[in-house]
């Protein structure tokens, strides 16, 4: 008798890359793409879509939001009201106090065209501000309160942290929705006894997972080097690749059973731990690579030969962990 499939929730969509010339090469030559991409993916199910106000270089500052409100204000009144629109207010040292966000949070409305479900937190200033946090959360709280957004919540935040938020957050009758922090095979450390999946669900807290393909590494079949992305990348890759081959491997067989690609077994490998992966999405084909995977989920069997393949790989073959994030 086969192992049950276990129950997964949504697939969702990050737009980090729309606008990045650094790490991701934007031009504005591909926004045609970019907005056929997100056609489809709202067509084939993803309606969960993330941004930031710091997302984009240079002079492109902002475009991540400015694209994203245009094409969900394109879309039909039908369409519009199936999708999640958040956004990310990053904590810059002089967003000072309970006010020190609302600036921010008007600027993000006029590039999302007011198309804006849910505001969060970008990161937490723990490690260097402590003091600037919990005044910046109130003033979203407020927010929420007065109306001008209707859902709240945080991201790169530790267990111990949360909790705290939380229970700050549950006190005035504002839930906190979700937490966004990094989770994929290759930054498993949320899914360890204790750790941020325990403590979401425990809280009732919505967790995301963010670049849940490791910048693309777990888009790779195993085998040879593959040709090297370029910038920044390019070092990830050399530098982790051929510790990764088991894994990969493993991976690489279960697509095989399902007719997928990696990339899918490493969306549903969060799913399969209760997170909504974000996949940043840039074409019309990747799309489709995610909507396909909402087709399927992994069994138990496979998420715990990929758990175990994923906790015992060594320190310098995972991913740089975000040095915001709070304990």
């Amino acid at each position: 008798m086969p192992l049950a499939t276990l129950v997964s929730p949504a697939i969702g969509v990050g737009t980090w890359a729309w606008g990045n010339q650094f790490l991701w090469g934007y031009a504005p030559e591909q926004d045609q793409e970019l907005e056929a991409c997100f056609q489809r993916a709202v067509e084939r199910g993803l309606h969960f879509f993330d941004t930031a106000d710091s997302y984009g270089t240079g002079r492109w500052n902002g475009r991540s939001e400015c694209l994203l409100g245009q094409f969900v204000a394109a879309l039909a009144p039908r369409r519009r009201q199936e999708l999640c629109v958040a956004t990310k207010l990053a904590p810059f040292p002089w967003r000072l106090g309970r006010r020190g966000f609302e600036k921010a949070l008007q600027s993000s409305r006029v590039r999302l065209q007011d198309n804006l479900d849910r505001v969060q937190l970008h990161w937490s200033t723990a490690r260097y501000a402590p003091w600037q946090e919990g005044p910046l959360l109130q003033g979203l709280a407020d927010q929420v309160l007065d109306g001008a957004v209707a859902e709240l919540g945080v991201s790169n935040i530790g267990p111990k942290r949360l909790r705290r938020i939380q229970g700050d957050l549950a006190a005035r009758g504002v839930p906190l929705r979700s937490l966004q922090v990094q989770l994929s095979l290759l930054a498993p450390e949320p899914i360890r006894p204790g750790g941020l999946v325990d403590v979401c669900r425990e809280l009732g807290v919505e967790m995301i997972a963010y670049s849940p393909l490791a910048l693309g590494l777990l888009t790779r079949m195993p085998g040879t080097e593959p040709s090297l992305p370029s910038g920044p990348r390019r070092w990830l890759f050399r530098r982790l690749w051929s510790d990764l081959q088991p894994l990969l491997e493993a991976m690489a067989e279960i697509a095989a059973r399902r007719n997928a690609s990696p990339a899918a077994v490493a969306l549903n490998w969060c799913r399969a731990h209760g997170a909504m992966p974000i996949a940043g999405l840039r074409t019309v084909a990747q799309a489709d690579v995610a909507g396909d995977a909402l087709a399927w989920g992994l069994e138990e069997g496979e998420r715990e030969r990929l758990d175990q393949l994923a906790l015992a790989l060594p320190s310098g073959a995972r991913m740089p962990a975000n040095p915001f994030q709070s304990t």
